[in-house]
């Protein structure tokens, strides 16, 4: 099986960067997307805001990055610890879209 996902996607929130026990950064996040698609036959509007968390060295970068700006991001879903909806774990930014 694969669990792959890729978006592109702007940062609408940011919480403040933590560390677990282990000293690893976290950062908690919320993703905004807006794109056209078509659907059995018919050009659609597709709007999502969805829940993310990165770590490690991709969470202290996107903690320094500017809300509304547009990113790539690629990652893995899986459920949240509350067992309650989904949550994009990013593991990369893609290069050509990540300011400094």
């Amino acid at each position: 099986m694969t669990n792959q996902f890729v978006l592109s996607a702007r940062l609408q929130a940011l919480s403040s960067l933590r560390y677990t026990p282990a000293d690893l950064a976290v950062l908690d996040l919320w993703l905004e997307h807006e794109s056209k698609a078509k659907e059995a036959g018919i050009e659609r509007i597709v709007q999502l805001r969805m829940k993310a968390v990165a770590f490690g060295a991709v969470a202290q970068t996107l903690a320094r990055q500017d809300l509304e700006t547009e990113y790539g991001f690629k990652g893995f879903m899986a459920t949240s610890r509350n067992g309650k909806g989904v949550v994009f774990h990013i593991q990369e930014l893609l290069p050509q879209t990540l300011t400094s």
